[in-house]
């Protein structure tokens, strides 16, 4: 299968926002891990006088766990999909919260930034160069800044990866198919199988100029299936990082 890039990803989620919610609620520990993942920034102060950075906020479900961890922080939250933005929109905010149409890449130059923290959720398959997306979070990272990945990753064990592929055929893809939008379900099952393992995507991070790099497996039966990456921006440039 050919995944869904770019522009046709984005209109994919579009025409999917009216029933994502819905769909995510049936899985299991949905919410509780992403909020899981979103305290493992472990913004000090409730996140008081901290600018966080919410990558790929979708219809906002990830921007509400952040509101949770780190209830005093500023929150600036992206994303690529004109429709997942309008239902975040439509749910009650904070003034510390703000929405804006941008894809990952366009997050290096639209001048949001310095961000004291990044949570992104679910993005890193679904973005056609990860290194330039990740090169881009770092620039506007202030340096020692927090970065939390929470992402279907799967270990590298054959058991997770039969594991997933069953619990696409057999629950995700037909509940896709009902709600009209079975290529993006498709495409969920297989950017999992055709993303990084764990491991390879924390050597990814590391790479990229990332340190203190980490991948802590969610409970549950995903384990082994999604996994929070934690790292901080150690970078050395002044001219490179955000100041």
């Amino acid at each position: 299968m050919t995944l869904l890039r770019d522009h046709d990803l984005a209109r994919a989620f579009d025409h999917a926002s009216h029933t994502y919610d819905r769909l995510t609620a049936l899985n299991p520990g949905y919410r509780t891990d992403l909020l899981r993942s979103a305290r493992r920034l472990r913004l000090p102060g409730e996140g008081a006088g901290l600018h966080v950075l919410d990558l790929g906020c979708g219809t906002g479900t990830s921007t509400r766990a952040l509101l949770r961890a780190a209830p005093r922080a500023r929150i600036t939250a992206v994303d690529a999909s004109s429709g997942m933005l309008r239902r975040a929109l439509d749910k009650p905010w904070p003034a510390g919260v703000r929405f804006l149409h941008l894809t990952a890449e366009a997050v290096a130059t639209a001048g949001e930034g310095p961000f004291d923290a990044v949570f992104a959720a679910y993005l890193f398959r679904n973005v056609t160069d990860p290194d330039r997306v990740l090169a881009a979070v770092r620039t506007q990272l202030r340096p020692g800044g927090r970065l939390a990945v929470h992402e279907y990753c799967l270990s590298g064990s054959p058991v997770h990866r039969a594991l997933w592929t069953a619990v696409c055929q057999g629950v995700v893809i037909p509940a896709g198919t009902l709600s009209g939008d079975r290529g993006l379900y498709r495409h969920l099952w297989h950017s999992v199988l055709d993303f990084d393992t764990a491991p390879a995507f924390t050597d990814r991070l590391t790479r990229a100029g990332f340190t203190g790099v980490r991948a802590v497996p969610v409970a549950g039966w995903q384990t082994g299936i999604v996994h929070t990456f934690l790292a901080r921006n150690a970078c050395a440039d002044a001219a490179g990082c955000a100041r």
